[in-house]
């Protein structure tokens, strides 16, 4: 069963926070563990799969960029496992330019600006994502994926660079 089937939801880039939070909590009550305390091993055993099942559904589904990943596959679209990969050479030419200029910003503000145009190229991605996905545009998707994993992981880049200017100044 996929994440958006055990928890009643449509397989969609886009979900309702609240809709996903209430599947969610109605679905864990029926399921948590400390119910099934007093019941045969095998009915425990259950309870702990469906448990961990929902939690694993629920941690993808709440991430947009996690949940466009997951329904990706569902789609089809294939992306290097290891997160890190990047086979799109327009792309990896966009990742090196902008890590250098990562590496050479010397102040927080410098680091905020590139990260506030990483954000800014988030936004825009994710919502030519949802085109995509109703084409069906499984090479597009792809590439759009790939992009969207780096500037998630340029952002933590960023976050980490600006924390080491604060404390080099302090």
């Amino acid at each position: 069963m996929d994440h958006f089937a055990r928890l009643g939801l449509p397989a969609a880039l886009e979900l309702d926070g609240a809709a996903l939070d209430r599947a969610y909590f109605a679905a864990q009550r029926q399921w948590h563990p400390d119910r099934f305390v007093t019941r045969p091993a095998d009915e425990r055993a259950r309870a702990s799969t469906e448990a961990a099942a929902l939690n694993d559904a629920y941690r993808t589904l709440k991430d947009p960029l996690s949940r466009a990943i997951y329904l990706a596959a569902l789609n089809g679209v294939e992306l290097p496992g290891d997160g890190k990969t990047i086979d799109d050479p327009d792309l990896l030419m966009e990742a090196m330019e902008t890590r250098e200029a990562l590496h050479e910003a010397g102040t927080a503000e410098a680091v905020d600006a590139l990260a506030a145009r990483s954000r800014e190229d988030m936004v825009q991605a994710f919502a030519r994502l949802g085109t995509l996905f109703l084409r069906h545009d499984k090479p597009a998707i792809r590439k759009a994926l790939l992009r969207l994993r780096y500037l998630d992981k340029f952002a933590e880049e960023a976050r980490a660079r600006r924390t080491n200017i604060q404390r080099v100044k302090a």
